[in-house]
């Protein structure tokens, strides 16, 4: 298949999956989406068991091995997912949460990258299928950061105070560059060494996470007020559309050429826009068509990038031998994940007031999503990675479908209203 036959295809099943889910099923779009997605690829299991002749499920991977996830996600749609969630962030709400989500984003991370190792490590050796401790850290790297896109996609369908949406939103959008940041390190170690070869110390990951870091951070700030000083200058939407377009485009690109945080870049530049650029440099029609396009961009990026979540588990349905230990990953994920939302915010509590149930939101709300997946499937072949994938994928399943669709009725727990909350429909 063509580049663009491959495209159509995928958009193609998303408007129809689509479809159906809001015309019969009514599930939310993206879980909706995923439900349909993994249901058609058992069906291809299925089908391959009763008629082996056929290979039809060899012939739907080999399709699919056509698009490389990885680098599909990491290096085209993250971005523009990124941005698009940024841009609708409210900074100001952010900031009242600011050492929350900044430490949520960065120790919470490498706690539950340790946590989640350490769990699994042990585990792995029980079930059978050991591998090295450093790989087990590869693994808790990449499955320990909650995805932005499936997190800020669940924050439209649940009605929440207004500073607790801020700082899931506002974490989800940081930890995961800083995740990926550590996964990079994980795997240099677990390599043997750095890009050029040397080894790497402790003074290489230090410098190596504050260069991304910091540097992806400088990097969306000059950037964002660039693109700010032209639109500052024009009142023409359809241009200042496109100047918001390149601005991720251009600053994501020059991060991976530099070895800097992409992420980290696009969303300082989203929230920059977003916040102080639609209110001094935009007219309220330019607002009307920026956000309208972005708002559009996300969604159809959002289904094909939950369709294939969901048809990418033909990938993993060989590894049945790893099924005990991915299963076991779900409830090790979720208790990384509430020791990590739980120290920060106790620490915190004493100068700080926290929304009742914000913990148990905050963990259950934490949704894995395709950047696990996508990091997964970015390993160097080896006897790891099956494991890790079929690992990967189990998380992110449960967490998208089960996560997903309970989280409503674990807010409606709490008695939000008169928090800045809307009363229940």
């Amino acid at each position: 298949m063509t580049l663009f036959e491959i495209g159509a295809t995928l958009l193609g099943l998303s408007a129809v999956f689509g479809f159906i889910n809001h015309y019969w099923i009514k599930l939310p779009h993206t879980i909706g989406l995923v439900l349909m997605a993994l249901a058609a690829s058992a069906m291809i299991i299925f089908a391959d068991l009763l008629m082996p002749q056929f290979g039809i499920s060899r012939t739907v991977i080999d399709q699919l091995n056509q698009i490389d996830f990885s680098a599909t996600l990491m290096e085209g749609m993250l971005s523009l997912l990124l941005f698009a969630g940024a841009v609708h962030v409210d900074l100001e709400e952010m900031a009242q949460r600011k050492w929350a989500i900044s430490i949520m984003a960065t120790f919470g991370v490498i706690i539950s990258t340790f946590l989640v190792g350490g769990i699994m490590y042990y585990i792995m050796q029980l079930a059978g299928v050991p591998i090295p401790f450093i790989w087990a850290l590869v693994f808790g790297s990449l499955i320990s950061p909650t995805d932005p896109v499936a997190v800020l996609g669940l924050l439209k369908t649940v009605k929440i105070p207004p500073l607790l949406k801020a700082k899931i939103a506002g974490e989800s959008l940081f930890n995961d560059g800083v995740g990926v940041v550590v996964f990079t390190i994980m795997v240099a170690i677990a390599l043997g060494g750095g890009a050029g070869g040397e080894e790497v110390g402790v003074l290489t990951v230090v410098k190596l996470f504050l260069g991304e870091a910091l540097g992806g951070a400088l990097l969306g700030i000059v950037a964002g007020y660039i693109a700010y000083w032209a639109m500052l200058r024009i009142d023409e939407h359809n241009i200042e559309v496109l100047i918001t377009l390149a601005l991720v485009f251009v600053s994501y690109a020059i991060a991976l050429r530099l070895h800097l945080s992409g992420p980290i870049a696009v969303v300082i530049a989203g929230l920059f826009i977003g916040n102080h650029g639609a209110k001094f440099a935009m007219s309220k029609n330019t607002r009307e068509h920026v956000f309208q396009f972005w708002e559009l961009s996300d969604e159809i990026l959002n289904s094909v990038l939950f369709l294939l979540i969901g048809l990418e588990v033909l990938v993993v349905s060989r590894d049945l031998l790893h099924l005990p230990v991915a299963v076991a990953a779900i409830p090790v994920a979720l208790l990384a994940r509430y020791v990590a939302v739980a120290i920060p915010i106790k620490l915190l509590s004493v100068r700080e007031k926290f929304t009742e149930g914000s913990i148990a939101i905050l963990t259950w709300g934490g949704l894995r999503g395709g950047i696990s997946v996508a990091l997964a499937l970015s390993l160097p072949a080896g006897p790891e990675k099956s494991v890790i994938l079929a690992a990967t994928y189990a998380v992110v399943v449960f967490s998208i479908v089960v996560q997903g669709l309970t989280m409503k009725r674990l807010v409606g727990r709490y008695n939000f209203r008169g928090a800045g909350v809307e009363p229940k429909d």
